[in-house]
């Protein structure tokens, strides 16, 4: 086994989510070379960072599945991340995810000159997605990718790659299942690299 791989899984639908069809031909490729530890979002009891939590961590004291959470988040190789694209990102159990895990002193860390560290051991992130709509990768409308480079840089993760499945909504069936099977290809390729 080459390394750790954490499988972040915010597929609301289950069995019925495009984006689970994808993830999991692609958690299989790499389960040949990781070993692989799935957190399912959609199970978690994680919380908004909501006002009571905010001065609960403002005073150093944090949940302690948050903490469990950022640490195997921090020291994993690779994090594979499955979401759907929704309202224009993903689901808000991604990012309650996201927030609870920004924990300085574990995936990243402030510097007494004011700059910010980050120290996760990760060393490649990739989403895997489908969108309804026909938006594109690169798009601006792509609010998902933007936010977790930004997280990337946050964590000190140099490299993210994303493997997307477009129109799923706006599509025949028979334009689906070839869009699915082109980004089943696209990520096996990638996992080659990964």
């Amino acid at each position: 086994m080459a390394g750790k791989l954490l499988f972040l899984n915010a597929c609301i639908r289950k069995e019925y989510s495009r984006t689970m069809s994808i993830a999991l031909k692609l958690i299989d490729k790499l389960a040949q070379r990781y070993q692989i530890e799935e957190i399912d979002l959609t199970t978690s009891s994680l919380s908004p960072v909501d006002t009571a939590i905010y001065q609960e961590r403002s005073s150093g004291r944090y949940d302690p599945l948050a903490i469990e959470y950022a640490k195997k988040f921090a020291g994993a190789d690779r994090v594979v991340v499955a979401a759907p694209y929704w309202d224009m990102s993903f689901p808000a159990l991604l990012k309650v995810f996201f927030e609870n895990i920004s924990i300085n002193g574990i995936t990243f860390e402030n510097m007494s000159d004011g700059s910010t560290k980050g120290i996760c051991a990760v060393s490649k992130i990739m989403l895997i997605t489908t969108r309804g709509m026909e938006i594109e990768d690169e798009s601006i409308l792509d609010q998902a990718s933007s936010y977790i480079r930004a997280l990337c840089w946050l964590w000190g993760i140099p490299a993210y790659s994303v493997v997307s499945a477009i129109g799923m909504d706006t599509s025949d069936e028979k334009t689906r299942t070839k869009r699915l099977e082109a980004a089943i290809d696209k990520g096996l390729k990638a996992c080659e690299d990964f």
